[in-house]
């Protein structure tokens, strides 16, 4: 695995720490009523999608359990129509989606490290 692949993982992980952090004792109310902890996890979750990029071909064949290409999508939907968010995907995602994106992620890591 190349450097810039690993660091991106690793930076992917950073991005979900930060969504949690960001949603941590919300619910989705108190969530979609703060503007900061909205804007902040979006943005979050964009970079995620960002990132999605720098991942080969070859990771993503390997771990097809992650949903790369849906990832990489929502990333565009944020960027390119950041008003037509539903802010309940969002924290449908924040809530059921990414803690297990994390352990898929550390689990690539761990692999590429043994």
């Amino acid at each position: 695995m190349k450097n810039k692949e690993y660091m991106s993982l690793k930076k992917m992980i950073e991005y979900i720490n930060k969504a949690l952090r960001y949603t941590d004792g919300c619910d989705f109310q108190s969530f979609s009523d703060n503007e900061e902890k909205v804007d902040a996890t979006i943005f979050a979750i964009s970079q995620i999608g960002e990132l999605v990029k720098n991942i080969s071909k070859e990771t993503m064949e390997k771990y097809p359990n992650i949903e790369w290409i849906i990832i990489k999508n929502l990333r565009n939907k944020i960027v390119h129509d950041y008003e037509g968010i539903k802010l309940n995907l969002i924290w449908d995602i924040v809530t059921n989606d990414i803690v297990q994106l994390k352990k898929d992620l550390e689990k690539i890591l761990d692999n590429s490290n043994s």
